[in-house]
């Protein structure tokens, strides 16, 4: 008990017959694994370059389109990521927009792929890199956050 005086939990004033209970009692945030916030951190700078890409290689109105898409990925996967950094609460919901963006992001990439060397590389980039950052994040965006 003197050691939970001297060092009270945050929200509960201080009290350790309260710490954990009631009003105001801090709770525990997950567990989380550096590693995961890492790897959407660096999956949402690594989207950065390939913005120039698009911009340069697309037509103007077919390149907004896909620059906005991966736009707002990046945007999802940099705020999720860095807030399993922090070990900072929200991260579920920036983790379940990039799941449905970049499983959106793959099925357009698969419909609009011309046979041939496009589809190809369509299917290598869904299968080695969308689809499973997609899981990895509707995995961190379901999890208990206990």
């Amino acid at each position: 008990m003197a050691l939970a005086t001297f060092n009270p939990r945050p929200g509960n004033g201080g009290c350790p017959a309260v710490a954990g209970r009631g009003r105001g009692a801090s709770t525990p945030l997950p567990r989380t694994r550096p590693w995961q916030g890492r790897l959407l951190v660096g999956a949402g700078l690594a989207l950065l370059p390939w913005l120039g890409y698009l911009a340069a290689t697309l037509p103007p109105a077919e390149a907004a389109a896909w620059i906005a898409l991966d736009v707002l990925e990046a945007a999802a996967l940099l705020t999720a990521g860095t807030r399993l950094l922090r070990a900072a609460p929200g991260h579920h919901a920036p983790a379940a927009l990039a799941a449905a963006l970049l499983l959106t992001d793959a099925c357009l990439d698969l419909l609009t792929a011309a046979p041939g060397p496009e589809l190809a590389t369509a299917t290598a980039m869904a299968l080695a890199a969308e689809l499973p950052l997609a899981a990895l994040c509707t995995h961190l965006a379901t999890r208990h956050r206990t």
